[in-house]
């Protein structure tokens, strides 16, 4: 009975397939007009151009350990670009993009820097230290086999398709390329990020058809449009007030506060609680790391400088018609507190948070402001 695990090897497999998808995802973002990715055309990922000069077959590998000389990764990877159906005379570079570094005794270290011949007699160098016994064994060792398949090449072949050779090691994981791949959008919420990256990921699948897996650069840009424009912050929008109401810690915390003293000036101590509360869900609100923060900051910035305009003009208007200084001030202090907040591009933000930023405003002597109100 199955315990509800998939077949490990199975599952090696996908996981090994969705990593070549996301590197040709990656090779997709460098696309220019005319040019596509193919997956599984002459190999895993190929970059396919007008000129030769600008195409390139990539060869995808997720491994683990290192890349020495008889790493099958490399002999296996040379095989297939040497069979006879490979054309490999449409590419000008033949690209082993692979996860693996060195291995600290391999030959093969400075193999980008060298030309085919001097390729051919590292490979040559490797080969030969293969025993009569490696090579004449009934059933010989599967890296073996690769071995003598590629060095019994027609030594002309062999040396036309190693001239291409580029050996990418060392390449990112999964992971780093994910990251890379979410670092790539530019607009997008970071709470949107994954849903884009998936939406092209599927977009990427969905191209694969019975005849050709092929991703073109129009329509790639067109899927990144679609999803930019779903995806981005049309709108700005404000995080959630809820009203917070100070506990007596906190008041006893901020009780001697500038913007606290100006409310014990007119006698109004039943509403610190809440005053204290708004205070502190506003500078809560600018300190989390929200993803639209800098828009936050700066239009909390404008819209706070036009509440202590109206504020300013309000105080003054109170001041002609007042008879009583205690009374009246406190009716000021409701009267501005209950008002409705002044529209953000056409969007009314939380009461809360008006007030909030009148409160800030108001523990400052920049601004010279106070409730108190006298003729």
């Amino acid at each position: 009975m199955s315990n509800g695990q998939t077949k490990n090897s199975a599952l090696k497999t996908a996981l090994a397939f969705h990593y070549q998808v996301l590197i040709g995802l990656d090779q997709c973002f460098s696309l220019k007009e005319g040019q596509s990715i193919w997956f599984e055309r002459d190999g895993d990922v190929s970059l396919l151009c007008d000129s030769m000069e600008e195409s390139k077959q990539v060869e995808v590998k997720n491994y683990s350990d290192s890349l020495g000389d008889h790493h099958e990764n490399l002999w296996n990877t040379l095989k297939n670009w040497l069979a006879p159906e490979f054309q490999h005379h449409l590419y000008s570079a033949l690209v082993l993009h692979t996860t693996q570094k060195f291995g600290s005794t391999s030959t093969l270290k400075n193999w980008n820097q060298q030309d085919a011949e001097e390729r051919f007699n590292i490979l040559n160098a490797i080969f030969a230290t293969r025993t009569q016994e490696d090579l004449t064994a009934e059933k010989p060792k599967p890296i073996v086999v690769l071995q003598k398949f590629v060095m019994e090449a027609d030594p002309i072949h062999l040396k036309s398709v190693l001239a291409k050779v580029v050996l990418f090691t060392e390449s990112d994981d999964e992971k780093a390329l994910r990251d890379k791949l979410l670092s790539n959008p530019i607009g997008i919420p970071n709470s949107n990020k994954e849903a884009y990256l998936q939406g092209l990921v599927g977009f990427v699948y969905d191209e694969a058809h019975s005849h050709a897996w092929e991703v073109k650069k129009e329509q790639f840009a067109a899927k990144c449009e679609e999803l930019t424009s779903t995806y981005c912050k049309k709108e700005y929008t404000f995080p959630t007030f809820e009203g917070y109401e100070a506990t007596k810690e906190q008041i006893s915390t901020y009780q001697d506060s500038l913007f606290v003293k100006k409310i014990v000036e007119i006698d109004h101590h039943d509403v610190i609680p809440d005053a204290i509360g708004n205070w502190l869900e506003l500078n809560n609100s600018l300190n989390k790391e929200l993803d639209e923060y800098p828009l936050f900051r700066k239009k909390t910035d404008e819209y706070q400088k036009k509440l202590i305009k109206r504020f300013k003009l309000s105080h003054s208007t109170a001041k002609l018609s007042c008879t009583h200084p205690v009374r009246d001030s406190k009716l000021f202090y409701n009267q501005i507190i209950n008002e409705i907040p002044l529209n953000i591009e056409s969007d009314i933000p939380p009461i809360e948070y008006k007030n909030g930023l009148i409160h800030d405003a108001m523990d400052t002597e920049e601004q010279d402001l106070r409730w108190k109100v006298e003729p």
